[in-house]
Parts: C-alpha cells; structure tokens; sequence
C-alpha cells in the first residue's frame, strides 16, 4: 500500500534513537526519548493551502527534524508513520 498525502503534507518514518549513552550507558526502552529525526517517504503536491501558496521545500530519502508532538501517527503495513504537515517540519539535515 502506498501512500499519497494531500496539500502540505508529509509522511515520515522516525529514525531509531540511539540506545546508548555517549558514555556507553545502555538506555531501556521506557527511558528512551521520542525521537525528533525522520525520513521522509512522501511528499504532498503544496498548492494553495488555507489561501495562502505553498511550495514544498522537502524530497523524498531526506532526513529532517521535526517538531516534537507534530503530526499523527498512523500504521501502514505494519510500520509506523506520522503525517505532518511541511510548516511542523524545524529543518533538514545533511
């Protein structure tokens, strides 16, 4: 199954946090923090959205950094995704 959002939306996959300390401390699951890096696996057309011209600014495979309790998560095929919309998305790291 595909999916194709709509206006200034984006579908992205959260990257997995690391579960170290960078002084090597192993972190359980329920200390991790939700991460706030993604990928993104597909972008909506932009257009006119709220009456105001939208470009998007994101591509697909890009990692980006998004706002922390943006979006809604959804399961697709067994994979968890949130859907955001581009204005929720802080930057994009290269």
């Amino acid at each position: 199954m595909t999916v194709k959002p709509l206006g200034d939306r984006v579908v992205i996959k959260n990257v997995e946090a690391e579960e170290t300390t960078k002084s090597g401390i192993v972190l359980p699951g329920s200390a991790k923090e939700k991460p706030q890096m993604a990928e993104v696996l597909a972008v909506g057309p932009g257009g006119i959205v709220d009456g105001k011209e939208v470009t998007m600014q994101v591509k697909n495979g890009q990692k980006v950094i998004y706002s922390k309790y943006a979006g809604t998560e959804v399961k697709i095929d067994g994979k968890d995704l949130i859907i955001v919309r581009q204005n929720d998305i802080l930057a994009i790291v290269e």
